[in-house]
């Protein structure tokens, strides 16, 4: 770390996540060392102007923190790989974003003198610089080991996060938490939108836009503690 606490941050993974990530940072006053390449490079290139491609080794030895952002079924093999290849470095900060996992993933990174992060921002992330607004007073799951935890949650903070605690045993029913909110609110909303479109109300999306903004801000002030009652005029 810099004297002045910048780090030199690295990614590895460019999906929708780890760009934005990385761009938050960098607004926050970290260097960007490199993003591994990924399957958009006009996306990325947008939201990381200029900023080196190199190959997932090279972003772990050159970065004092790294993220990593890759779909929960490859980072088992990615973590373990980096560390047969010696490119986890002593002292260096190693953070995941991945909702179901706390740090026990990172043990091979660990083993190396790696310092292990777990940083789940809770919002459906785009790939784009909207998410940069998204992140703003969003909340993010922290896990990290105690005499770390302070590093992760300010980094959540510099995200424009606010941090809190999730416990590692705890990170799975987090992730099914996230799940089921953002999979079965997809999915309601998609068959709403269909059977509106079979009726024919043009543009359906944009007709239930304030019924379902309403309904889940209700929702949020007011969460049920039992079965939840259908809507006033559905019954």
């Amino acid at each position: 770390m810099n004297r002045d606490g910048r780090l030199g941050v690295g990614v590895i993974g460019a999906g929708r996540v780890g760009p934005v990530i990385a761009a938050a940072l960098a607004g926050a006053g970290h260097a960007l060392v490199g993003v591994t390449a990924g399957s958009d490079p006009e996306r990325v290139e947008a939201i990381l102007p200029g900023v080196p491609v190199l190959d997932a080794v090279e972003v772990a030895r050159r970065s004092e923190l790294v993220i990593v952002a890759v779909p929960s079924t490859e980072l088992t093999g990615l973590i373990a790989g980096l560390a047969d290849v010696g490119a986890w470095q002593p002292g260096q900060l190693v953070l995941h974003t991945d909702a179901a996992h706390g740090t026990g993933i990172l043990a091979p990174a660990v083993a190396r003198g790696a310092i292990p992060l777990a940083i789940h921002p809770a919002i459906a992330f785009t790939g784009t610089s909207m998410d940069l607004r998204q992140l703003t007073n969003a909340f993010a799951a922290v896990t990290a080991p105690g005499p770390v935890l302070p590093i992760a949650q300010a980094l959540a903070v510099e995200l424009g996060c606010e941090p809190v605690v999730v416990a590692e045993a705890d990170r799975a029913a987090y992730a099914e938490a996230i799940a089921t909110a953002t999979e079965f609110s997809r999915s309601i909303v998609g068959q709403a939108a269909g059977l509106l479109a079979q009726v024919g109300v043009p543009s359906p999306g944009l007709y239930l836009s304030a019924l379902v903004h309403s309904t889940i801000d209700h929702a949020l002030a007011d969460p049920p503690s039992g079965p939840a009652e259908p809507p006033v005029g559905l019954v």
